[in-house]
């Protein structure tokens, strides 16, 4: 039986029973790194402005949908009306909007003396089981079972504790199973005086809805402090994981504050095989990063105002579709299959990879005023292929200076072979790579 977590570490999940001002880039996009590269990681939207936040929690549990729950701290109490089910779509979208992307350039004729040319393209309320002993039999344990309601296919009850037995005594009595060691962590949380958010799936109800799948989960409320609590999800995760969160802001970039935040790579050519194996290449990529930064920072994928994008893995999001992920600034204008963005709508992507070793704390954020366009973009270049009215030996000689470099870029940022990566140059047709004797494309594999 898979243990599911929903934001991979966000969450305990339980087991039951606008004008562009930078240069633009014109590329022709062909590939993006989306969400899905990763097998751990897990997805959550925060929409953030003058302490009012809504948080969207992508659920990737796989199975009994009746074993599926997940606790989360809360800073202040959660009303029913704070709490929205919506469509996995849209974080799709988002992510598809925001990933690391791969462009495509082409040389022009070498003897027109131009520089290169870029081608563009392009819910039910109700209340289960006997409310009045399980409030009983919470207080006796010190819990304070504060509010129960359903929401689409969702069972929510809203607790405070005292402290962490008798919330785990609790968990335990009412059918959740928690990890060794969460006790030490909820009373972490307790001293703070947080709430505790706990969903779980009402089978019935989602039935009676016609859904397949769990729906992201949507909470809203006040609180000065903007906070992703990560501790829980590391108490009883099998290793490192990855999680990937798409910040929905007013007036410009988030960062953290007590992790650095750090730009990946970005804009460096590399060689023309990897679009084929952009997923691979972009995987070691991000792993080598990590490494380098000894598993202790967050890292910028992307940021960029959500009216625009150069070049654009996908269209922005409408106005209809941010207001359904809860940007409450903006106006609703019922475009929901407008292919042009909000104005007043800034995006920052960050994905951090972490352990309980080193993310001992919950991740802090503040929004920054800065507006700077940012996206991890990689840069394949096709060299001129039509015939030409000179000898362009200066564009040649360029050329294999450039291959090379390229293949240097792919080494620096993954850590692969340089003598492989020059070797599938060669059979991409690079003029850099070494001659390969016939004899040793015989038999590979030995």
């Amino acid at each position: 039986m898979r243990i599911g977590f929903t934001l991979v570490g966000t969450l305990l999940t339980c087991l039951l029973a606008s004008t562009p001002s930078a240069q633009a880039f014109c590329g022709f996009y062909v590939a993006k790194a989306g969400a899905q590269l990763f097998n751990k990681a897990s997805r959550v939207v925060f929409v953030r402005h003058d302490d009012k936040t809504v948080i969207t929690m992508v659920n990737d549990f796989e199975g009994d949908p009746s074993e599926f729950a997940v606790v989360v701290p809360v800073p202040t109490f959660i009303d029913r009306s704070q709490v929205h089910v919506t469509n996995t779509a849209l974080i799709d979208r988002l992510d598809a909007f925001t990933s690391p992307r791969l462009v495509e350039y082409f040389d022009d004729d070498p003897c027109m003396r131009r520089y290169p040319r870029a081608l563009a393209s392009r819910a039910v309320e109700e209340v289960a089981g006997d409310p009045a002993g399980r409030r009983s039999s919470a207080e006796a344990l010190g819990v304070s079972i504060e509010a129960e309601y359903t929401v689409g296919e969702y069972d929510i009850v809203i607790l405070s504790a005292q402290q962490s037995n008798g919330l785990q005594t609790w968990l335990r009595e009412n059918g959740y199973q928690t990890p060794a060691g969460a006790a030490r962590v909820l009373e972490s949380y307790i001293r703070q005086k947080v709430r505790f958010f706990v969903a779980k799936v009402n089978v019935d109800a989602q039935a009676e809805l016609g859904y397949r799948v769990l729906r992201p989960l949507q909470v809203a409320f006040e609180s000065p402090k903007f906070m992703l609590p990560i501790r829980l999800g590391t108490v009883n995760a099998d290793g490192p994981q990855d999680l990937l969160a798409y910040m929905l802001t007013r007036n410009g970039r988030v960062e953290a504050t007590n992790y650095r935040t750090v730009k990946l790579p970005t804009d460096l050519e590399l060689p023309l095989f990897v679009k084929d194996d952009f997923g691979d290449f972009y995987k070691a990529m991000f792993a080598r990063q990590v490494d380098k930064e000894g598993m202790r920072s967050i890292f910028l994928e992307y940021a960029w105002d959500m009216s625009w994008c150069d070049p654009c893995a996908a269209d922005p999001l409408s106005t209809s579709e941010l207001r359904e992920l809860g940007v409450f600034w903006l106006a609703d204008q019922g475009r929901r299959g407008a292919k042009t963005g909000a104005a007043d709508a800034f995006v920052t992507r960050l994905h951090v990879r972490y352990d309980g070793e080193h993310f001992p704390e919950d991740l802090m954020f503040q929004e920054t005023p800065d507006k700077t366009n940012f996206q991890g973009r990689y840069v394949l270049r096709h060299p001129y292929e039509g015939s030409t009215e000179c000898s362009a030996e200066e564009y040649q000689r360029e050329l294999r200076a450039r291959h090379e470099q390229q293949a240097r870029n792919l080494v620096t940022l993954t850590g692969w072979s340089l003598g492989e990566v020059r070797g599938r140059m060669a059979l991409a047709g690079s003029p850099t790579a070494e001659p390969v004797a016939w004899w040793h494309r015989l038999w590979k594999g030995d």
